[in-house]
């Protein structure tokens, strides 16, 4: 009687660990598609695209695309700032590359969906749309 429980038990962390690299495999995929394409935006924007994959940095490049001054970069480090800036910098973002609020929100909630689809995508840099 033993046995078979220690039986399903085994049964069930086998299960569980299989799940967790599956689950593990998804996230990476979504983490290196998110990457890419923040490698393509930059460079459609005449950035470096390795900037992409530098912390901090690549906020700064972010801000430089959008056309926000770079000290806005404190701002993500302020509680309850940092919700808000994010998404205003996104809108910012979107409509740097001729998009709307709409698409703006989307970069903000959605990234791992579009931020590959303004790397990838027929967008094209129109410049910074907000002024420092």
């Amino acid at each position: 009687m033993l046995s078979n429980a220690l039986l399903f038990a085994q049964a069930d962390d086998a299960a569980a660990g299989a799940g967790f690299y599956v689950f593990m495999a998804i996230y990476l995929a979504i983490v290196v598609l998110v990457i890419v394409g923040l490698w393509k935006m930059f460079e459609k924007a005449g950035k470096p695209g390795w900037a992409a994959i530098v912390p901090i940095y690549n906020l700064v490049v972010l801000l430089d695309i959008v056309g926000r001054p770079i000290w806005w970069v404190l701002l993500y480090f302020i509680p309850c700032v940092n919700f808000i800036i994010p998404i205003v910098v996104a809108i910012d973002l979107a409509k740097s590359f001729g998009k709307g609020t709409g698409y703006g929100l989307g970069v903000a909630f959605l990234p791992f969906i579009f931020i590959p689809m303004l790397g990838f995508g027929s967008a094209r840099y129109v410049g910074p749309v907000a002024k420092s």
